[in-house]
């Protein structure tokens, strides 16, 4: 999630609270190629997606690496497990939601 977020960075997570488009969330991605389960992510929300209205589109803020929906589809309401509205650690700051396409 560069630049927004750097490994190590302590987020306050609001656990069961609803996505909106823009935000950043943990997800829950399904499992890689091979079966594997992937880790919990965070990722930012973008919107809903066209063709299922139901399911979220996901997006990294680094455009060089990330797992977004084009690898991996879109998401369930219940695979977007929380909501992240601020940064806690190094240097507090609010998460300011970012316009997606």
């Amino acid at each position: 999630m560069e630049p927004t977020l750097a490994e190590g960075d302590l987020l306050l997570t609001w656990w069961g609270r609803r996505a909106r488009p823009g935000r950043i969330a943990v997800v829950r991605l399904p499992p890689d190629a091979d079966g594997r389960p992937r880790p919990l992510s965070i990722k930012r929300v973008s919107r809903r997606d066209p063709a299922a209205p139901e399911r979220w589109w996901i997006d990294s803020d680094n455009p060089r690496e990330g797992v977004t929906s084009f690898e991996v589809g879109s998401l369930t309401d219940d695979d977007v497990l929380a909501t992240a509205p601020a940064r806690l650690w190094p240097r507090p700051r609010i998460l300011t939601t970012r316009h997606t396409r």
